[in-house]
This record gives structure tokens, C-alpha cells and sequence, in this order.
């Protein structure tokens, strides 16, 4: 596979880590993956507020459970945040 195929097959695999293989993530889920996973990218969340605005901001559908299609939101963001930073002129 291209880099790229397997940039997104460890996506995909992170998130069935973390939602333990189920379809989503639950809140604490979602912080250990941040924490775990982005730390380079994303501060580490520490307290409760700070972890209840991002879920809520992904939680698009307001199931309290973060889905695949929900997280990768997430990961779109990050990326091109991390693309605006890293741009060359």
C-alpha cells in the first residue's frame, strides 16, 4: 500500500482501538485518544470543561457517542490546521 493508504488503514485502526472495536467513542474514549494519539497537535485535555466543548462540537447528531464520520471530522480539522502551520510560501 501507498503511504497515504496506510495513513488512512492506522485512522481507521486508532479508532477501533479506542471505541474498543465498537462503532463509537464515549467521552472518555475520545480524551484518552486526544491524549494518547494527537499530543503533538492537539494540547492534552485535562479538565472537564475543555473535553465536554470538543465532544460536544463533534457530536453532530447530539447521540452523545462519537461515530466514525463524527471523528474524522476531527482528524480533518487537526489536518489542515497542521497543513496551515506547516505551509511553505
Amino acid at each position: 500500500m501507498s503511504d497515504l493508504e496506510n495513513s488512512i488503514m492506522t485512522i481507521i485502526h486508532m479508532f477501533h482501538k479506542y471505541s474498543k472495536n465498537k462503532s463509537t467513542l464515549k467521552k472518555t474514549d475520545l480524551k484518552d485518544l486526544i491524549n494518547n494519539e494527537m499530543s503533538h497537535f492537539i494540547m492534552n485535555i485535562q479538565d472537564k470543561e475543555t473535553l465536554d466543548q470538543v465532544f460536544t462540537d463533534l457530536d453532530q447528531n447530539g447521540d452523545l457517542e462519537i461515530d466514525f464520520q463524527e471523528f474524522i471530522a476531527l482528524v480533518a480539522m487537526v489536518t489542515s490546521a497542521c497543513h496551515d502551520l506547516t505551509k511553505t510560501c
